[in-house]
């Protein structure tokens, strides 16, 4: 066993799950807690579904919230580059370090 590593059991849809890890327990059972509740929504989505079709549903809707908090930053990062480019440019005219852009083209 890695140092730092302690198994947690960890109950997701019904069944018993012994999982290694170095991480807080608690919070492993805090993950656990999340994915049986997908699988719950899941099983609510396809009452028939047997447990390998809930736990792929379930991913599939876990990795569709992961990649939209992804889209989300990145849609806020570049919000925030072109806000501190914006800044950026205005000290630097306010400063006198650069010349004001013309809005009309140079004959």
């Amino acid at each position: 066993m890695e140092a730092g590593s302690r198994v947690v059991t960890v109950e997701i849809h019904g069944q018993q799950y012994p999982i290694r890890s170095g991480l807080d327990p608690a919070y492993v059972a805090e993950l656990a807690a999340y994915v049986d509740e997908k699988m719950r929504l899941a099983l609510r989505e396809s009452p028939a579904g047997d447990t390998l079709k809930l736990a792929v549903l379930a991913a599939l809707n876990i990795a569709d919230e992961y990649f939209r908090v992804l889209d989300d930053e990145r849609r806020q990062n570049d919000q925030v580059a072109s806000r501190a480019a914006e800044l950026e440019r205005v000290l630097d005219l306010a400063l006198g370090l650069s010349e004001p852009r013309s809005h009309t083209a140079a004959r």
